[in-house]
C-alpha cells in the first residue's frame, strides 16, 4: 500500500490517501509517530492500527462529543463523520456505538420533533422533514407518532389550523373569496389535508 497523496487540511489536519481510493484524516503529529510519508508504502500493520484503533477511538469521541450540545439523528451524525473523511466502516461502527448506550434514538429524536412541531405544522410536513431534512426511516417516524399518539402528545391538525388561522388574523366571517383562495393555498403548501382546510375556512 502506497501513500499517494498528504494534503493540509488545516493547521493540524492532513488528508491521508493510500493507493489513490482509501482517504483519511489524521493529525500532522501522528505522521510521524505512525511513518506515514507520501510516496513510501504504509505497512499493513500501520494501517491495520489506523482503520482498528486509530479513526474508530476518535470517530466514537466526535460522536459523544456532537451530541453533549444537542441531539442528532443517525444520518445526522454521519454526515458530520463523513465530513471529517472517516471510512465508512469506521462512521457505521461509531454510530452504532453510540445507538448502543441510547445516546442516539432516532425515534426519540422523531418523537420530541413531532411534539415540537405539531403545535404549528401539519403531520405531512412534519413526515418530510423527518425523512428527507434528519434522515429517519419512514417506519422510525411512524413508531413516533404511535407513541405520541398513545399519550396524547401530538396535537390535533385541525386546532393547528385554527392556531395558523388567529395568527394570520384570518375573519372566516368576513373574508372574501380571494382572501379564502389564499389561505386555503397557504395552508395547503404546508401539507395540511384539503378537507380539513375546508372545515376550517368554511364556505365563503
Amino acid at each position: 500500500m502506497i501513500v499517494t497523496e498528504i494534503v493540509e487540511l488545516s493547521k493540524k489536519k492532513v488528508r491521508v490517501c493510500v493507493d489513490d481510493d482509501i482517504c483519511f484524516a489524521l493529525y500532522k503529529s501522528e505522521l510521524g509517530k505512525l511513518a506515514v510519508e507520501k510516496d513510501v508504502e504504509l505497512s499493513r500493520e500501520t494501517y491495520d492500527r489506523i482503520m482498528n484503533e486509530v479513526l474508530p477511538k476518535r470517530a466514537k469521541l466526535r460522536c459523544m462529543n456532537l451530541l453533549k450540545s444537542r441531539d442528532y439523528t443517525e444520518y445526522q451524525l454521519a454526515m458530520k463523520l463523513r465530513q471529517g473523511l472517516y471510512p465508512e466502516e469506521i462512521i457505521d461502527g461509531a454510530v452504532a456505538y453510540v445507538a448502543s448506550y441510547g445516546y442516539v434514538d432516532d425515534i426519540r429524536y422523531a418523537r420530541s420533533y413531532i411534539e415540537c412541531a405539531g403545535r404549528s405544522k401539519s403531520r405531512r410536513q412534519i413526515e418530510n422533514e423527518l425523512t428527507m431534512r434528519k434522515g429517519i426511516s419512514k417506519e422510525n417516524v411512524r413508531r413516533a407518532y404511535a407513541q405520541c399518539s398513545e399519550d396524547d402528545s401530538v396535537a390535533d391538525e385541525e386546532e393547528v389550523i385554527h392556531r395558523l388561522l388567529e395568527k394570520k388574523h384570518f375573519d372566516r366571517q368576513n373574508a372574501t373569496d380571494q382572501e379564502c383562495r389564499r389561505m386555503a393555498g397557504f395552508l395547503y403548501r404546508r401539507g395540511f389535508e384539503p378537507d380539513k382546510i375546508y372545515r376550517a375556512i368554511g364556505l365563503c
